[in-house]
């Protein structure tokens, strides 16, 4: 045993044991419980909050949430359903309030008789919420009574106060994000929007309001066609081979079951499957039970009416989903979650139910609607010719490397590490950044790949056609997973545990890395599924005096850094002229202060770039996760598909968020 053991044998003992009370566990490792305290982690917090009001809604108490941005930054989520209990909890004998506020894991939604199902996939509460928050507020009408009890930090300021008589009923809770958990507590109006459109969609019967009152923006959503709705709403910008989504409902064993779907004359499929209102990104039994039920109803559909022959072209389950879109969402009174992230059903009994109700009724309305039928048949038939095609130029591909000597492409520098956890890739724009970022890597673990140009738009491509592309060719043998869907996506054979997007600050870097995401995202799913996808954040400004030079990635940090190095000595107007003369090469040199704005990575020199943008220590990644993969379905098509007036709308409705622009 070392010297440096035995300290700590001696050290470790029954006083070594901490026993964190109440809440103090959450503001200790606050991402134990949200997930990281970055801007993801802060939203979570309004989600936890919304969660409860819906799980009343689900229960049939609730119809109407409102959601607020107040103007001091925080945050009211109000409902209309029974209010949280306010007696003398039985075990605990305080306040029931207190106890679910200050409480880990207290609440109603473990007996099964207040909520049937419940949403939030983690389950952490309100109380996390109220342990997150410098202070929080909770206003109950409950039985004719209005009650209310503050709490800072987590624990309760007062004893609960009895404010009045009412005739409403409901919970009105608001928290201020607390500075100390929270580096950024800037609640964005668009990220709440997103979530709540996605849950007015989910639940037909209630309506959610937004209001910011730092600006007056308002948003209203509520959709009686629920599903269809839905499906309308990420297929809007496509053109749609039948008039109205197919609608399925139906219940088994307890589960009820909503489906909604349509065909376009796109090429990639989009399905969006929930379990409790959780996005199940992973899929999971009541996805592959919805799959196994559309594959054999259209097959014997088409085989029964002639549509299809034996022993011609073969129909897979992948061709009937070419150019679908569908939301699928299941109750579960118990869901098994599994996966890397957690998202992904277990329960082995949905798949069946799915299955059986989906087949069910499928078959029904095919025999229903036998034109509708057949233009689907007839797109699967296209579909099935086209991912022939596909195989044999994959086949052509596989033939070619085998007789190469070398499988990978020629412009690669890989690393020499071969263990894919600890190797990543740098896919780089243009040779000369290229150039820069092979000089300045840690070759042992870092491998970099030129990019020539821009690669093909594959949102108006089928899979043989994004196959013939030399830039795409390059990365799909680079990584060695495969291209495709899920079944053509071999995450065993992934080379690098990192794939890493590094792209210019300006325009033409910004859609080159569109074009990359949009490949991702349509053919390699799996790889962002399971955080494999990043992009890189080179430095915008340099700033030197004397010997020492700093590096700022956006105005806010260029802006500290300056403060810094002029000993406080800065003001708004100064800043106001630094902005306007943004865009010159070097501006303003003060003070013996010179200050640099990169408009591309040729402009680093291999240490630069190592130091800023490529050294594990000192980088900053972003991490392209499926947050909101409806959402990111429907944006994608905007930027990338065919129809120019809604990117025009697109860009006139978000210019004012431009920091940047190089014209």
């Amino acid at each position: 045993m070392t010297k440096e053991q035995e300290i700590l044998a001696r050290e470790y003992s029954e006083t070594s044991i901490q026993v964190l009370e109440g809440l103090e566990a959450v503001r200790k490792r606050p991402a134990m419980y949200i997930g990281d305290v970055s801007v993801r982690g802060l939203h979570h917090l309004v989600s936890e909050v919304v969660d409860n009001s819906i799980d009343e809604a689900l229960a049939g108490f609730c119809d109407l949430i409102t959601v607020r941005i107040n103007a001091d930054g925080s945050v009211t989520v109000e409902d209309n359903g029974r209010g949280i209990p306010v007696g003398p909890h039985p075990v605990k004998k305080i306040s029931t309030l207190e106890v679910v506020m200050c409480t880990l894991h207290a609440g109603g939604k473990f007996d099964k008789q207040t909520y049937q199902v419940s949403g939030g996939l983690h389950g952490v509460g309100v109380s996390v919420v109220n342990a997150l928050s410098e202070w929080c507020e909770v206003e109950v009408s409950r039985d004719g009574v209005r009650y209310m009890q503050r709490y800072h930090r987590g624990a309760p300021a007062h004893e609960i106060k009895t404010l009045g008589k009412t005739k409403k009923s409901g919970t009105r809770t608001v928290f201020y994000p607390d500075k100390e958990i929270f580096k950024n507590i800037d609640i964005r109006f668009e990220i709440l929007e997103e979530r709540l459109r996605e849950l007015a969609y989910l639940n037909k019967s209630i309506m959610i309001t937004l209001h910011d009152e730092r600006n007056g923006e308002e948003k209203i959503f509520q959709f009686k066609g629920g599903l269809k709705d839905f499906v309308e709403y990420i297929d809007a910008e496509r053109n749609s081979l039948i008039k109205k989504p197919i609608y399925i409902e139906g219940e088994r064993d307890g589960t009820p079951v909503e489906l909604a779907f349509q065909y376009n004359d796109a090429f990639s499929e989009n399905i969006y499957a929930y379990v409790n209102n959780i996005n199940t990104h992973e899929g999971g039994t009541h996805l592959i039970g919805f799959k196994t039920a559309l594959t054999r109803a259209l097959n014997n559909y088409a085989y029964k009416n002639g549509l299809a022959k034996e022993g011609k072209t073969v129909i897979s389950g992948d061709d009937f989903r070419e150019g679908l879109t569908a939301v699928l969402s299941v109750k579960v009174a118990e869901p098994q979650f599994e996966g890397q992230t957690k998202t992904k059903l277990g329960n082995s009994e949905t798949k069946s139910i799915v299955e059986t109700i989906v087949g069910e009724q499928l078959t029904y309305y095919l025999e229903q609607n036998p034109s509708v039928a057949k233009r689907i048949i007839e797109k699967a038939l296209r579909a099935a010719e086209a991912r022939e095609a596909a195989r044999r130029a994959r086949d052509l591909t596989r033939r070619k490397n085998a007789l190469d000597s070398l499988s990978l492409p020629g412009k690669l520098a890989d690393c020499s590490i071969t263990d894919p956890e600890h190797c990543e890739i740098y896919l780089v724009e243009g040779d000369s950044a290229g150039g820069s970022a092979k000089q300045g890597r840690d070759r042992r673990f870092q491998a970099i790949l030129p990019l020539k140009g821009k690669i093909l738009n594959v949102e108006k491509a089928r899979l043989h056609k994004v196959l013939e592309n030399v830039e795409i060719n390059a990365i799909v043998s680079a990584l060695g997973a495969g291209i495709g869907h899920d079944e053509g996506i071999d995450l065993a054979g992934l080379r690098y545990g990192k794939i890493i997007i590094m792209t210019d600050a300006d325009v033409d870097g910004s859609h080159i890395r569109t074009l990359l995401l949009t490949f991702f995202f349509r053919y390699m799913k799996a790889m962002i599924e399971t955080n494999h996808v990043y992009i890189a954040q080179p430095p915008l400004y340099k700033l030197k005096k004397g010997k020492t030079e700093r590096y700022a990635f956006d105005e806010e940090e260029r802006d500290e850094i300056l403060k810094v190095m002029r000993g406080g000595k800065i003001d708004p107007e100064e800043l106001a002229a630094i902005d306007a003369e943004v865009p010159a090469e070097t501006v303003l040199k003060k003070d013996g202060i010179t200050l640099s704005r990169f408009k591309g990575l040729g402009e680093m020199n291999p240490e630069q770039l190592w130091e800023t943008t490529m050294n594990p220590e000192t980088r900053t990644l972003l991490l392209v996760t499926m947050e909101n993969a409806a959402e990111a379905d429907r944006l994608f098509q905007i930027l990338m598909g065919d129809n120019v007036e809604p990117r025009r709308q697109f860009i006139e409705r978000n210019a004012k968020y431009v920091r940047n622009l190089d014209v």
